[in-house]
């Protein structure tokens, strides 16, 4: 992989589809991971096989289905999931079993009531029967984000000589600083012994609305795969957000940094997963909210009319969105106002703006938002002129 390629791995399927009331059935897995493979995503998490009768036809199908991304299959470090997750992923063309264990002191002292040596030989385990039925094997040490350095650099050096091709340090309580997290990255890159052969994978967790921040943090310290969900959904507070990542790196060009996304198709994607999961945007969401490139404020609308990148930074197009959005509010400006009116195909004098603006301020101040329709009524009423082509 070229140094400068960040691979994304897209796990809407599996940790996406862990939202309560997000459960998906196989033909809807199907069409979602078809668009996430038109996307452009490197791999492809399609579950996790032995979860459930369901989730092992969903991967089989999606095995079978895609063409260009890595199809991945989740397990524990065990070995009927290990088992299970192969025969999911058979027929895949480019498959991986992603296989790991809890290593913070808390996972291993609460949940498994057991000692870091036996988690390091479970680690082990595990990678060495995936790698009999893949070549690529991905481990991944839960809960990274709150384990000792020193330890997940013994069990990450340990599981490379098992065979395998992809670290995840997941910061799996959303509880790390991006500073922390990235220095956690940079420590490994600088004591793991065979970190150079594989791949460093940033999986990181929003309880404290950091992921986003702490998986950039992670690549610029030496990571070179982002895992992340579709408009961020995923367990508690969700997951990092594949098209915040994405466009963060498309806009920084001096990071050196890119990705295979289309990023053309993201506003479109975010909207089919959004209608499969039932899960709705938050107005505000970055890069695929309804509000992401709409301005209300007059002094900002000004702007935006007279030049887009006054107020924006990635232009509507690069991700799907037609255009810029001026809403009109109380708030707004007389340009807003004449910039809607000529959209709609009037061509206002300036007596004539001055005129429908008294009356738009009064409706304005009496509903949330002014539409179309208000415009048609405000300067028939006010000025008596008649609709007119726009050259």
């Amino acid at each position: 992989m070229q140094n400068n390629k960040v691979q994304i791995f897209d796990t809407t399927l599996r940790d996406g589809e862990q939202v309560p009331g997000c459960k998906l059935d196989t033909k809807q897995k199907l069409i979602i991971a078809e668009r996430l493979d038109l996307l452009g995503v490197d791999v492809i998490e399609a579950g996790f096989p032995i979860s459930s009768p369901g989730d092992f036809s969903s991967v089989m199908e999606i095995s079978n289905l895609v063409k260009n991304a890595t199809v991945c299959g989740l397990t524990r470090a065990v070995q009927k999931d290990i088992e299970v997750a192969a025969q999911a992923l058979k027929n895949a063309v480019k498959p991986r079993i992603h296989t790991g264990i809890g290593t913070s002191e808390s996972h291993i002292k609460f949940k498994f009531k057991s000692t870091q040596e036996e988690v390091i030989e479970r680690a082990k385990f595990a990678v060495s029967l995936a790698k009999n039925y893949v070549d690529d094997v991905e481990f991944y040490a839960e809960d990274a984000g709150r384990t000792d350095n020193a330890f997940l650099a013994k069990v990450c050096e340990e599981v490379i000589k098992a065979g395998a091709t992809v670290l995840n340090i997941p910061d799996t309580t959303g509880y790390c600083l991006p500073d922390e997290y990235g220095a956690k990255i940079k420590y490994l890159v600088d004591h793991v012994k065979g970190i150079e052969n594989v791949t460093l994978s940033c999986h990181c967790h929003n309880d404290l609305g950091l992921a986003t921040a702490n998986s950039i943090a992670g690549i610029i310290n030496g990571a070179r795969q982002i895992e992340c969900t579709i408009n961020g959904i995923g367990e508690r507070a969700g997951n990092t957000a594949l098209e915040e990542v994405v466009m963060i790196l498309k806009q920084h060009p001096y990071l050196n940094l890119d990705t295979n996304i289309n990023t053309k198709l993201l506003y479109d994607t975010s909207l089919m997963v959004s209608e499969k999961m039932g899960m709705v945007v938050q107005p505000n969401k970055a890069i695929v909210g309804a509000n992401a490139f709409a301005h209300s404020s007059g002094i900002h609308q000004d702007g935006v009319i007279k030049n887009r990148e006054t107020y924006e930074i990635i232009n509507p197009e690069d991700v799907g969105v037609n255009e810029s959005a001026i809403i009109l509010t109380a708030r707004s400006g007389r340009a807003a106002l004449a910039y809607r009116a000529k959209k709609i195909g009037y061509m206002l004098t300036k007596v004539q703006l001055d005129a429908a603006y008294e009356s738009f301020l009064a409706i304005a101040d009496s509903q949330q938002e002014v539409k179309d329709e208000d415009i048609h009524q405000i300067i028939k009423q006010v000025n008596k002129i008649s609709k007119v082509a726009i050259a």
